[in-house]
């Protein structure tokens, strides 16, 4: 049994895998893209297999399909490419999609790639060979009807976004914002060293220290709505330069509702589909508040990593959990493993954000942006390496961080800063005086002052209070 067959296109004949769903213009992309390796992700491919059957959806209901114009279909035909589309959309057929991200600049290669898949299975599934030659439901005339790759391929790239941002990427912002709330009102009342420029400043309470980082992320869970809400216009309708030509003037509003109603997301039909076609400042707009999250996440986990330092010779605050050895030549040694992994996949969506810049910035050209595998590849990565970030960060280290409550209040008395409390009562010149005299001595800011009978008793152990110090006072 030969393990090519041979299929036709509009250019000729092409040597496919025998049993492939996919025919010609894929194979053709898999011989004319040997670049990476590297395929779309399979949440683009979903969406793309989404995107079909909406379009399926409104050409059946609009009496496109089983009309009068070239080549109709009946109705079981036609229920059987919406099964195919929803087939492709659910996974089922996710090792038939070979081609390499860094190919034709529109996803045409890629479209076609999900027209034929979509168009093979929905002839097995009338019962008759998806390897004949004439398709009883056709890759172009019926699975790609009233649509262009220009229209429908950005309108993929969209749903994908939106949906991973929906459910992954918000879910896992919000595990994280909770387990750091949980950990700022566990840590309420243990008092802490403050530190500006990395020099010790007055104190603070952990928890409100660990609060800060949680309404960080609370603030990401905003910022990744509005990630969401950049891509909800659609540009389907337009289809090859934005006119609409040779497709319904319904037709984008009816697949936009199909879609919102599916996927439970407020997709619409783009405004004006000349600028949708042409231009991805959606998806450059989105991408800027994954860069806003990503530098969020690289703060809030290379802090955490700064506060668990040591445990003999760093700050050693926060006791960070031991997942593994750290150094093949230090015995004991280990690591904050967990911040360097969400500080590496950071830098990287960081890194993501200038690829989405210039592609949104030079590719855009008249009617046709023509970086788009790489702009949905590079986008959908983004999302992924922050949902799964924020995943493990919270179950391999947030939910196990333990308080060095010792620790955090042995350096509170020590520190110089403790004299800014003294400013109000004896003034900054005074005060700054006995900073200066408590580092060079050794000795403390309340010795000093017991010492110096700088103030009443009562009076300075009210200003020397360090929980005090932590609140606003009339």
């Amino acid at each position: 049994m030969s393990d090519v067959r041979v299929e036709k296109d509009s250019m000729g004949e092409v040597q496919v895998p025998a049993q492939a769903y996919y025919g010609a213009q894929t194979q053709r992309a898999v011989e004319n893209f040997p670049i990476s390796g590297w395929t779309l992700p399979q949440t683009l491919i979903h969406a793309m297999g989404s995107v079909k059957y909406a379009c399926g959806i409104a050409n059946r209901d609009l009496g496109k399909l089983t009309g009068s114009g070239k080549n109709p279909i009946d109705a079981t035909q036609v229920q059987a490419m919406l099964t195919a589309c929803q087939e492709v959309a659910d996974g089922k057929f996710d090792d038939q999609f070979p081609i390499d991200v860094f190919q034709t600049g529109s996803g045409t290669s890629s479209n076609m790639n999900v027209n034929e898949v979509i168009s093979n299975r929905a002839v097995e599934l009338i019962g008759k060979s998806r390897f004949t030659e004439d398709k009883p439901v056709h890759p172009n005339d019926h699975v790609n009807m009233g649509q262009s790759t220009n229209d429908t391929f950005p309108t993929a790239i969209h749903v994908a976004v939106a949906s991973s941002i929906k459910q992954s990427m918000i879910p896992g912002l919000k595990k994280l914002g909770a387990a750091l709330r949980a950990k700022a009102d566990a840590w309420d009342r243990i008092i802490k060293i403050g530190r500006t420029h990395l020099a010790d400043a007055t104190p603070l309470r952990l928890g409100q220290e660990f609060g800060g980082f949680a309404r960080q992320i609370e603030l990401s869970v905003e910022r990744a709505q509005r990630a969401l809400e950049a891509v909800l216009e659609l540009p389907v309708g337009g289809t090859a330069v934005g006119s609409g030509i040779n497709t319904h003037p319904e037709f984008g509003s009816r697949v936009a509702e199909v879609l919102a109603d599916e996927l439970g997301i407020a997709f619409v039909e783009a405004k004006d589909h000349f600028e949708a076609n042409a231009q991805r400042d959606g998806l450059v707009e989105s991408h800027g508040q994954l860069k806003a999250i990503a530098t969020t996440l690289f703060n809030v986990s290379n802090n955490i990593r700064w506060l668990g330092s040591g445990p003999r010779c760093g700050f050693y605050e926060v006791k960070i959990p031991d997942l593994q050895p750290g150094s093949s030549i230090m015995p004991g040694k280990v690591n904050p493993v967990m911040c360097e992994s969400m500080m590496q996949a950071m830098a990287r969506v960081m890194g993501n954000d200038q690829t989405i810049t210039i592609c949104g910035a030079g590719g855009g050209q008249f009617q046709l942006n023509i970086m788009m595998p790489v702009m949905g590849q590079t986008t959908l990565e983004s999302v992924m390496l922050i949902s799964n970030s924020c995943e493990a960060f919270v179950d391999l280290c947030v939910e196990n961080l333990e308080a060095n409550e010792e620790g955090c209040e042995a350096a509170v008395e020590k520190s110089l800063s403790m004299c800014t409390s003294l400013n109000p009562l004896i003034g900054y010149m005074k005060a700054a005086a006995l900073a200066k005299e408590a580092f060079k001595t050794g000795k403390t800011i309340r010795e000093l002052c017991i010492e110096q009978e700088i103030l009443p008793e009562e009076t300075l152990k009210e200003a020397l209070d360090p929980y005090r110090m932590t609140e606003p006072q009339a």
